[in-house]
C-alpha cells in the first residue's frame, strides 16, 4: 500500500479572516440563551413582533407572475428592459427622467452591493479612476467592495465631535485634498451608519464644491423612500445632474421593497450628451458580462411588476410610507422615554436623524456593557437599528441605556 506524504497546500497558507463586523455580531446574538436578547445590530426592517414582514404588494406581484408562469430563459446582460425603463424613473425622479437634455441608462443588479462593485470596476477600469472618497465613518462594507475593484481609500469626515450630528464645515474642509478626477461616494439619504444627513442648502453646497473639483460622484441609494419620500429622497441626485454634472446612482429594493434575501437593486449611469449615453450602457453591459453575466429573475419581476401597475404601486407606496411613519413614531418614542429617565442627557438629535439607523452617542465600553450585562446587540460604534425597537423592548431597553450611561457620568 503506497502511503502519500502530506505536504503543505496551497490552501493551507490562507489566514483565517476575522467575521464580518455585522453578521459576526448576529451569530453571537443567535447563539445568546438570554429570553429577553435585543438585536439592534443588522440593517434590516422589523414590525411590532420583531419579524421582517413581506409587503402585501410582493406577496400580490408573486400571485400575478405565479399565474403568469413566465419563462425561466436568461435575461438579457443588463437585466429588464421594463425593470430598467421604471428603476431609471424611480431612482432619477419624474423631473430628470422625462429631461430631454439628460440621458440615462440603468442595468439591473443582484442587489446593491453589486451595483455598488459595477460602479467601482467601470470607474477603474474604463475611466482609470484610481481613488474615491468615501465619509467617515460609513457603512462597513463600503471600503472593501470599492478596494477589491482596484480603487485607493481615501476619508472625509462627517460627524461633529459628539458623533451625533454633521460637522459640514469639517466635511467641506476634509475634500481640500481631493484631486480632479477622482470619485467620491454620496449617501444620497438617510446616511449609513448615522442617519445623519445634510440640508438641501448643504447638498446645493456640496455638489457645487465637487463640480468645481472635478471630482466623479457615485450616489448610494439605499434607502429611497424611508427619508421623506420617494420624490424628495432623490434631491441630491437630482440637483447634481441637472446643474451640469454626470454620475452613477447605485440603488437597492432589499429595505424599501423588503426584498432582501432576493438580492435586486440597480446601476443608473446619468450622462449629459445622447452619445455618452449610449456608450455608458454598453460599458455596463461589458462590466456585468465578466461579473456575473445576467442578473436573476424573480425579486426584480416582483420590482418590474409592482411598479407597473398602478394599484400595485399605490399599495406599495402606501406600506412605504407606513413602515417610515412607525420609524418616525419610535424615534419620537424613544427620545421622550430617555428624557423621562435621563432628564440631564439631551437624546433629541434622534429625532432629527433620518431612517432605519442612528449613532446613539453611545460610547465602545457602553455598547460592551448592554451586550454583557443587557443581552442587547448594538455595533461597537454605537449605531442602533430603530426598527428593532418595538413596544416589548422599549422600555427595557431605554433602562437599560440609562443604567451604562448614568455609571459613566
Amino acid at each position: 500500500m503506497t502511503v502519500i506524504q502530506q505536504t503543505k497546500t496551497l490552501f493551507d497558507s490562507a489566514p483565517l479572516n476575522p467575521p464580518d463586523s455585522i453578521f459576526g455580531l448576529l451569530e453571537q446574538f443567535k447563539q445568546d440563551s438570554r429570553s429577553d436578547k435585543v438585536n439592534l445590530s443588522v440593517g434590516v426592517y422589523q414590525d411590532e413582533s420583531g419579524q421582517t414582514p413581506v409587503l402585501k404588494c410582493v406577496r400580490a406581484a408573486e400571485r400575478i407572475m405565479l399565474d403568469a408562469a413566465g419563462s425561466k430563459n436568461y435575461l438579457p446582460i443588463d437585466g429588464s428592459p421594463v425593470f430598467n425603463n421604471a428603476v431609471g424613473k424611480l431612482v432619477l425622479g419624474a423631473a430628470v427622467a422625462s429631461n430631454a437634455n439628460l440621458h440615462w441608462a440603468t442595468a439591473q443588479t443582484p442587489g446593491g452591493t453589486v451595483s455598488l462593485r459595477i460602479a467601482g470596476e467601470l470607474l477603474r477600469r474604463v475611466f482609470e479612476v484610481d481613488t474615491i472618497w468615501i465619509s467617515n465613518p460609513t457603512w462597513a462594507n463600503h471600503p472593501q467592495i470599492f478596494h477589491a475593484a482596484g480603487m485607493t481609500i481615501q476619508r472625509y469626515e462627517y460627524l461633529n465631535a459628539n458623533n451625533t450630528g454633521l460637522d459640514f464645515g469639517r466635511l467641506i474642509d476634509s475634500l481640500a485634498q481631493a484631486k480632479s478626477g477622482q470619485a467620491i461616494l454620496l449617501h444620497t439619504v438617510c446616511h449609513n451608519p448615522t442617519g445623519v444627513d445634510p440640508t438641501p442648502e448643504q447638498w446645493i453646497e456640496l455638489n457645487t464644491l465637487i463640480q468645481q473639483k472635478g471630482l466623479f460622484p457615485i450616489f448610494d441609494f439605499a434607502y429611497q423612500g424611508f427619508g421623506v419620500n420617494l420624490e424628495e429622497d432623490s434631491f441630491p441626485i437630482r440637483q447634481f445632474v441637472e446643474s451640469g454634472g454626470e454620475a452613477l446612482v447605485c440603488n437597492s429594493f432589499s429595505k424599501n421593497f423588503g426584498l432582501y434575501a432576493e438580492r435586486v437593486g440597480g446601476v443608473t449611469a446619468v450622462a449629459q450628451r445622447g452619445s455618452s449615453g449610449l456608450a455608458m450602457r454598453s460599458q455596463l453591459q461589458a462590466t456585468i458580462r465578466t461579473i456575473y453575466s445576467n442578473p436573476p429573475l424573480h425579486g426584480g419581476k416582483i420590482v418590474e411588476t409592482v411598479l407597473g401597475d398602478s394599484e400595485l404601486r399605490q399599495q406599495w407606496e402606501q406600506e412605504l410610507t407606513e413602515i417610515r411613519h412607525r420609524i418616525l413614531q419610535l424615534r419620537a418614542t424613544f427620545v421622550a422615554t430617555m428624557a423621562s429617565m435621563i432628564p440631564d442627557r439631551d437624546f433629541q438629535y434622534i429625532n432629527e436623524q433620518r431612517g432605519m439607523f442612528s449613532y446613539s452617542g453611545l460610547t465602545i465600553d457602553q455598547v460592551e456593557r448592554l451586550r454583557s450585562e443587557y443581552a442587547i446587540y448594538a455595533l461597537k460604534d454605537g449605531r442602533i437599528n430603530i426598527a428593532g425597537i418595538n413596544r416589548n423592548n422599549l422600555l427595557p431597553l431605554c433602562q437599560a441605556i440609562a443604567n451604562v450611561v448614568r455609571s459613566a457620568d
